[in-house]
């Protein structure tokens, strides 16, 4: 027998709806007369975040004692076989269906332990991340991508075992960890760590083997990413965005190149463009989400075709 699938009512959309779609129609063509002037692409350097002091985010060596815990334990139990049975859990069932705005929803009573850079609810970050990429002109699929790049969070509610298999920077497994890995001495700890395979450079993988072809860390990217993929029209740099924007050993350090191939190299270009929305927002004012929805669900709702999602 099947497993029995969470329903939630969706929220009636009526006027908001009605509005949201006025005001993505109003976008569209800011939009095209901006592309007319030469506009922002999706990757064009970012201008909101021109003068803020970019010294004062991601400072793991002064942060507190929760953050170094959650990577301790992150470290020491994302083995290869966790990853592989979390992916046999994740193809098996349905654990609830909603549509995305409720997502965002339930999501704020989640409070990230990885983060040492905020202390928000989880819509306000979204939707900061969202308006810092709209008001750079960046393509509308671009700022639905920012909404719902850490919806994936949603993992927490349902086969989590802790928040270390949910959040915080994600590595590859199956091959050695590189010491560009944030906290890179707890990885003492793990099991693959003296394993005589997966502690060796390629490990499981070879050179040029393309990162669709790497099993990285479970949690909330690769968990949106594969929901992205099946359920939505976002286009690929999106999905990029979605899966990677946590990997900062390879985006941001230059970590694991040698197990890229072509299509990564345009990939890894998606998302340093994305990159700055999601960390240097965080210092923007705090969103009002009510006034922000309706433009916000139309896009969800061109976006994803089929209303509610299947988490």
């Amino acid at each position: 027998m099947a497993p029995p699938i969470a329903t939630v009512t969706p929220d009636p959309v009526g006027m908001a709806t009605k509005s949201g779609k006025a005001l993505d129609q109003t976008d569209d063509a800011i939009q095209a007369v901006n592309q007319l002037k030469g506009a922002a692409e999706w990757d064009s350097e970012s201008t909101f975040d021109k003068g803020k002091d970019k010294t004062q985010f991601r400072q793991y060596e002064t942060a507190c004692e929760r953050v170094k815990n959650f990577y301790a334990e992150q470290h020491a139990k994302q083995t290869v076989a966790y990853n592989l049975q979390a992916r046999i859990n994740f193809k098996a069932k349905t654990r609830a269906r909603m549509t995305i705005w409720q997502a965002l929803e339930k999501l704020n009573t989640l409070v990230d332990e990885s983060d040492p850079d905020t202390d928000l609810s989880q819509i306000e970050h979204a939707l900061q991340t969202a308006e810092a990429i709209r008001r750079d002109g960046k393509p509308d699929w671009m700022q639905l991508t920012g909404l719902l790049h850490d919806l994936g969070k949603m993992l927490y509610f349902f086969d989590a075992q802790g928040q270390w298999d949910v959040v915080g920077d994600t590595f590859p497994v199956g091959c050695k960890f590189d010491d560009r890995i944030i906290y890179p001495e707890t990885f003492s700890a793990n099991p693959d760590n003296d394993h005589p395979v997966f502690s060796t450079k390629y490990g499981i993988y070879h050179e040029g083997c393309g990162l669709d072809n790497v099993m990285l860390s479970w949690g909330h990217d690769e968990y949106m990413y594969h929901i992205a993929k099946d359920q939505s029209t976002l286009p690929d740099e999106a999905l990029a965005m979605i899966r990677y924007h946590s990997f900062y050993p390879w985006h941001r350090e230059g970590a694991y190149q040698d197990l890229m191939n072509e299509h990564d190299y345009k990939m890894l270009e998606a998302v340093k463009a994305f990159n700055p929305y999601d960390l240097y927002s965080k210092s923007d004012d705090v969103v009002k989400v009510d006034d922000l929805k309706p433009y916000y669900v139309s896009l969800i709702e061109k976006y994803f075709p089929n209303g509610e999602v299947d988490f």
